[in-house]
């Protein structure tokens, strides 16, 4: 799974001029399932997700977790983030998961964040949503559960 991290002091997603989702501070993930991720790599994400230290602490450095300081998470679906521009002006998306493998492991992801006990809000997975947000830093980190064991 690929997710793009954004550390937030507030971010909203809407459907349709309705809010599905508003956090305060903490985190707004974008996230997708690739081909052949399975819920061992959307737990994998979970737990580097929420163990990477970008919050400030005392002596204003990024030491911090949205574990740590208590932060919500906004979590997205965003297939987009499969894109393969390698060649040509129009990115392929082939390698991103079929539509329900995908919406499975994003509510999967979602839930093992709540799971952790973290304020979780969600986007509507497949809509077309406007994603509002004040980035804190800015602070913005790229992470795939394929990167490391």
């Amino acid at each position: 799974m690929r997710a793009l991290v954004q550390r937030v002091a507030e971010a909203e997603v809407t459907v349709a001029g309705r809010s599905t989702g508003r956090i305060g501070p903490g985190l707004l993930v974008l996230v997708c399932a690739m081909q052949g991720d399975d819920a061992a790599a959307a737990e994998k994400l979970v737990a580097r997700v929420t163990k990477l230290r970008i919050f400030r602490d005392a002596a204003d450095k990024m030491n911090l977790s949205v574990l740590d300081i208590g932060g919500a998470v906004l979590v997205v679906s965003q297939f987009t983030l499969a894109a393969d521009t390698r060649t040509g002006n129009r990115p392929g998306f082939s390698t991103a998961a079929p539509p329900g493998e995908g919406e499975r492991l994003y509510l999967h992801f979602a839930q093992a964040l709540r799971d952790l006990g973290l304020p979780v809000e969600t986007g509507e997975f497949g809509a077309d949503m406007r994603v509002a947000l004040v980035n804190d830093g800015p602070v913005t980190i790229w992470m795939d559960s394929a990167d490391r064991s």
